[in-house]
């Protein structure tokens, strides 16, 4: 009796198979590496508060790109919803916080330096909340005050502990400011020359491809880069056009990018 012909071992599709599956464990390997290779080109991009319009899409991107970023957040007027620390944002930034990004305060309600007075007080004007468009009288109790209700905020809706830093809306401050700030824990971060993105400008004067160019241009490793979520005022939004590839040009200049608990200027003050 014959023995039944064996069919032959078909070598093409375990190939295919095999192929794939070397593939896959390549990019394992690489992203791996990746995450374990310091960053010898650091950048550190960060976001202040806005109208929150480009929210979805700015994280979008964050996540396509795999970048890290630190968010400055007050609780300023929104497109839609409550605040942009209100409850309608607040799912937005849980989902930041479990992609791990970093957190901090920009004053819960936007609060503009004007001017020192004596006896360590300032005129300062909030730009949102109750007070919104007065110019006030504010000791440094106040302002820590304000700073840390930002923060307590953040904690509350996003499940992570933000860092004992700040940025004062339009970077504006002063020693004694800063100095009074420190005595409550927080210590001011603002932004490089180059790190100006430049989102708040008029786009008519600024349009977005020479601010895309000039920030390829310009950037240096170590830099702060400051954008928004959102700027009112801008008729050509910045966030659509330059964001993504601002990116992709500055990895491929060699740039990698931290959040700022990473910074050597503020990794011994939040430690």
């Amino acid at each position: 009796m014959s023995q039944p012909q064996q069919r032959p071992l078909s070598l093409k599709r375990p190939c295919v198979s095999w192929r794939a599956w070397a593939v896959a464990c390549l990019g394992l390997y690489c992203a791996a590496v990746q995450a374990t290779v310091p960053c010898s080109k650091p950048l550190y991009l960060t976001f202040d508060t806005g109208h929150m319009g480009v929210a979805p899409l700015i994280a979008d991107v964050l996540n396509r790109q795999n970048v890290k970023v630190t968010f400055f957040a007050a609780n300023e007027p929104t497109k839609e919803g409550d605040g942009s620390l209100g409850d309608h944002w607040a799912a937005w930034w849980s989902a930041r916080g479990a992609e791990g990004h970093a957190f901090a305060s920009h004053t819960f309600d936007h609060v503009y330096w004007r001017s020192d007075l004596p006896r360590g007080s300032w005129q300062m004007r909030p730009t949102a909340g109750p007070n919104k468009g007065q110019t006030e009288v504010w000791t440094s109790q106040r302002y820590c005050d304000q700073l840390q209700l930002s923060n307590t905020r953040l904690e509350q809706i996003t499940g992570v502990k933000p860092l004992p830093l700040f940025r004062a809306p339009g970077g504006k401050t002063s020693p004694s400011l800063l100095a009074a700030a420190k005595q409550c824990g927080f210590a001011h971060v603002g932004w490089a020359d180059a790190g100006f993105l430049g989102d708040e400008l008029p786009s008519d004067k600024f349009p977005n491809a020479m601010l895309q160019q000039r920030a390829l241009n310009n950037i240096r490793s170590g830099d702060i880069l400051m954008a928004h979520l959102g700027i009112w005022s801008r008729q050509d939004p910045w966030a659509p056009a330059v964001l993504e590839p601002l990116i992709e040009g500055l990895k491929a200049k060699g740039f990698c990018f931290a959040t700022l608990k990473e910074h050597p200027q503020f990794k011994p003050w939040i430690r």
